[in-house]
């Protein structure tokens, strides 16, 4: 799946601080191959780097959920 900048998605990457947080995607950058990386904003920082293969769309009702 592609994303596109402004998107929210949640990242799924055990090795990151940000795993299961939903977050920005604030630039996609396409690689020699074709393929994108984006870098994604959260409230404590940013990831940068991150393949599609990690990230899921957010659920708007998970935002709100997070907030309460």
């Amino acid at each position: 799946m592609e994303f596109d900048e402004d998107d929210s998605v949640v990242l799924h990457d055990k090795h990151s601080e940000f795993d299961g947080e939903v977050g920005t995607i604030t630039q996609v950058v396409e690689t020699m191959f074709g393929d994108a990386t984006y870098t994604i904003s959260f409230d404590e920082g940013q990831e940068v780097g991150v393949s599609a293969d990690q990230l899921e769309v957010a659920d708007d009702a998970d935002d709100a959920d997070d907030e309460e």
